[in-house]
């Protein structure tokens, strides 16, 4: 339930607003029509967590009216492929919110998240693949989930995963993000007990094909338990591992 609703129900469980005025404050519930967008107030209640904001192609003007929608309704702000300009201008209004120059995203939360109990481990099969890694590291964090990151184990060098098998053992959920082949992801999932998540990336040469290449390993990986998520995704490969340790 977002802190603007459950505010709204206390005011009327204690006798301070009339029902009548407890509903029509509810009126632009579960949406916000602000002309250029319609923000999902209801989706943290459906989902967990609320609306994040994807930056790119948006104007600062309206990534700022956006982020400030939701954090008067919710609370907690994450804004993906975010220009640092749009960001500044937040910081003025809130102080306490973070830039993430490797993620290129904007986070924001009032109050700290409860922690989850299991570890959420994200390994890179290059340093290239880190600033989508990245991403899902903060993304994770942010919906209150603890994480490590296992960087640069690349089927290249295949002996640098197999002395971190403590480290795979300790994850419930893992994320593997490989430009490339991709084939990383197939390796991990074969060593392991549980549900891999795998992120192609566009780190590559030209048959890579910008990502299309590691995509089409994954979606073919012969080793069960690989869910896979779209090129350079590594907000959605965040949240669904979240949803996992949930």
């Amino acid at each position: 339930m977002s802190e603007r609703t459950a505010n709204i129900l206390r005011s009327v469980r204690s006798g301070r607003v009339p029902v009548r005025a407890a509903l029509e404050r509810l009126k632009d519930l579960p949406y916000k029509d602000i002309g250029f967008a319609k923000i999902d107030n209801h989706r943290a209640l459906r989902r967990g967590f609320p609306e994040v904001v994807f930056g790119a192609g948006k104007t600062v003007d309206q990534i700022v009216k956006i982020s400030q929608r939701i954090i008067t309704n919710d609370g907690i702000l994450l804004i993906t492929r975010a220009p640092r300009a749009a960001y500044l201008r937040l910081r003025r209004r809130y102080p306490g919110m973070k830039y993430d120059a490797k993620a290129m995203a904007i986070s924001y939360r009032a109050r700290l998240a409860a922690p989850k109990e299991g570890t959420v481990l994200i390994i890179t099969a290059g340093t290239a693949d880190l600033p989508v890694a990245e991403e899902a590291r903060l993304t994770l964090e942010l919906m209150g989930n603890r994480t490590e990151i296992l960087c640069d184990v690349g089927v290249a060098g295949i002996h640098r995963i197999f002395d971190k098998r403590r480290a795979l053992e300790r994850a419930g959920v893992i994320i593997v993000v490989a430009g490339m082949e991709g084939a990383l992801a197939s390796v991990v999932s074969g060593l392991v007990s549980k549900p891999v998540i795998a992120v192609p990336t566009s780190v590559g040469y030209g048959a890579s094909f910008r990502g299309i290449a590691p995509l089409l390993t994954m979606l073919n990986s012969c080793s069960p338990g690989v869910a896979v998520v779209n090129i350079d995704n590594g907000f959605g490969a965040g949240y669904f591992a979240s949803l996992i340790n949930r």
